[in-house]
């Protein structure tokens, strides 16, 4: 009887404990000579029940899937997290959807997992189900890192402290955001930092700041400065953006889409009274970002363009 080995979670962010698990879903998978699967939910559960009360993703859904592809995960199946999902008790989640709906052989998940109404399913519940309709069931012990427990919950906080550094360690990568550039008020031209400007729509982040960034272009890496916020200085709204300025590059961006990923905090928003104290401001940060680039291994003394 054809089945699959299945994991289920948010895997916001898909940080070192997901890939943990990832890891032994894999190995799983190639024991039973079986498909893995990674079972998402969308919306996430917080959201299903808090709306904007619920913390910020670390990933869209687009950009979550695209990092369990680099985790060479084969399948992702997403079902959708309404009232009637909700409800379902651990037994009836398992037994009609999992084994009969996905044809479960094997479940991996963390061991503090829970799942069902109201929370009420754990391992143990797995556990017993398994040995009923004959799955096997295993449980992963938390990733650590400096005695600390690696969560999208940790990372969210390192990234709201601006420790973009201790979020790499957690995420084995730097945290990176992706969007589509479109048009702004092209006010970083006229100061003379033009800037790509992101599409965010109504996507909520967990930092705001001034960030030294990396971004991949047509197979070449760019680093840049990018601003995180509300742009103090020149407007009243309270939209998000996200503006890059790209070190060493011209050329038009517009329609292109970008991956952003924040190496470095330089500061935190600030108003000015001028543009033109705007204007030396970034010039600062830009003269800083360099720095702090040239003082990376690897990077040139330019900062501006790495090999693909």
């Amino acid at each position: 009887m054809p089945g699959c080995v299945v994991t289920i979670g948010k895997y916001d962010g898909v940080h070192l404990g997901h890939q943990k698990i990832l890891e032994v879903l894999k190995q799983e998978a190639l024991r039973l000579d079986l498909p893995a699967l990674v079972l998402l939910s969308e919306p996430q559960p917080e959201e299903f029940f808090s709306g904007d009360l619920a913390p910020p993703r670390l990933a869209l859904f687009e950009e979550k899937v695209a990092l369990l592809e680099a985790q060479a995960i084969p399948a992702v199946f997403c079902t959708e997290f309404d009232a009637g999902f909700s409800r379902q008790s651990p037994r009836e989640f398992v037994e009609e959807f999992l084994c009969r709906g996905l044809g479960m052989r094997s479940v991996v998940v963390g061991e503090d997992f829970c799942f069902g109404h109201k929370r009420s399913g754990s391992v143990a519940t797995l556990r017993e189900l398994g040995a009923e309709q004959g799955f096997d069931v295993v449980s992963v012990a938390p990733c650590l890192r400096a005695q600390e427990r690696v969560s999208s919950t940790l990372v969210r906080h390192y990234l709201q402290a601006g420790n973009c550094q201790k979020v790499a360690q957690l995420l084995g990568r730097p945290y990176a955001v992706t969007g589509a550039v479109v048009a702004g008020r092209r006010l970083g031209r006229e100061l003379g930092f033009p800037t790509a400007n992101l599409e965010l729509g109504a996507r909520r982040l967990p930092m705001t700041g001034i960030f030294v960034v990396e971004t991949r272009l047509d197979g070449e890496t760019l680093h840049g400065v990018a601003s995180l916020g509300y742009n103090p200085t020149v407007s009243d709204e309270r939209q998000v953006k996200l503006e890059v300025h790209l070190l060493d590059f011209a050329g038009d961006l517009y329609g292109k889409t970008l991956q952003v990923a924040f190496l470095h905090k330089l500061r935190d928003e600030a108003r000015y009274d001028s543009l033109e104290l705007l204007k030396r401001q970034i010039a600062a940060d830009v003269a800083t970002a360099r720095r702090f680039l040239q003082e990376q291994d690897g990077w040139p003394a330019a900062a501006g363009r790495l090999p693909a």
